[in-house]
């Protein structure tokens, strides 16, 4: 079959997708479409909203109609490495054997990181990196695909481990979540307190989401629209020629060159989803507030002045 073809097919496979997740999930279109996007294009989302709006439901919903293994890992203060990683125990035989953990599973949710201390934060990092653990000094590949959301309460600050930025990184998406509009809420409220069980069928294997991340791949994209993503990254970084006034006053640290890459494979998925062959100057502001909100670094003038990431990235376009 020709990319052509494939691409087609995707998009058909997509909507299929999309329909399926809408069984069980009410609203929050963008979010299940930036959550897709990242797994198409073979990154991991952080996201961050308030508590109760089915967060968990929505990624294990997304796991159950893509067909693949889910795990959810809820972070408490007293987690450690060994709990998400697994460990070696002795076998009745007085070996040792490797019992795994929950990071062996296709969907990881990390249920509000940023509770846990940063030595068990930090043993996501190689999982998300490398997609392999090392555990007693033996290397475990972790199957594929794999991808991590992560999620993040940004009300209760008390007694929790902000992620340091180079953990933030690892990040494709940040992707905020916020309330359901009033029809929308009417409809969860309807749908949720009967009987009726909603199941969803799994319309993909884990080879066929493998095989649709590498058609992403190969999608071609123009110099043109290359160099505009890696200027509009540039134009983060306050010590850059090309600056305006906002990121010169309000930003400490701009974007690095990981959110270049993630910009242009996110606008292939982007415009694929859209049935484009290859991604313009639209698609790379489609996705550019999820990719680099977690990315630039406000100053306290910033704070004090409410100047929020999306009027800065807002003003980059």
């Amino acid at each position: 079959m020709s990319d052509v073809a494939a691409i087609e097919q995707f998009v058909e496979r997509y909507n299929q997708l999309k329909a399926e997740i809408a069984k069980v999930i009410v609203g929050q279109d963008e979010v299940i479409n930036q959550i897709l996007i990242s797994i198409f294009s073979g990154g991991h989302s952080l996201l961050i909203g308030v508590p109760g709006l089915a967060k968990t439901l929505m990624v294990n919903t997304i796991a159950q109609a893509l067909g693949l293994d889910f795990k959810r890992i809820q972070f408490t203060p007293d987690l450690m490495p060994s709990d998400i990683l697994g460990s070696e125990i002795l076998d009745e035989d007085r070996h040792f054997k490797f019992v795994k953990g929950p990071v062996f599973a296709n969907i990881i949710l990390a249920d509000e990181i940023n509770r846990t201390p940063p030595k068990t934060q930090a043993a996501l990092l190689e999982a998300m990196q490398e997609r392999a653990v090392t555990v007693a000094g033996h290397h475990y590949k972790l199957s594929l695909p794999y991808f991590v959301l992560a999620t993040q309460n940004p009300i209760e600050q008390e007694g929790t481990y902000p992620l340091p930025e180079a953990q933030l990184d690892r990040f494709m998406f940040a992707i905020n979540l916020g309330y359901p509009s009033f029809e929308e809420e009417v409809q969860v409220v309807k749908t949720t307190t009967t009987d009726v069980e909603h199941k969803v069928d799994a319309l993909f294997t884990a080879q066929e989401i493998i095989d649709f991340q590498h058609l992403i791949r190969r999608i071609p994209v123009a110099d043109n629209v290359i160099e505009y993503a890696v200027s509009m990254v540039g134009k983060t970084r306050p010590e850059g020629n090309t600056v305006n006034d906002l990121v010169k006053t309000y930003i400490d640290w701009g974007a690095g060159p990981r959110a270049s890459q993630n910009l242009i494979l996110a606008a292939k998925t982007h415009a694929a989803i859209h049935g484009k062959f290859s991604p313009d100057m639209e698609n790379v502001q489609a996705i550019a507030h999820s990719i680099l909100r977690h990315r630039i670094i406000k100053n306290y003038k910033a704070e004090a002045e409410g100047i929020t990431e999306s009027q800065i990235i807002e003003s980059l376009f």
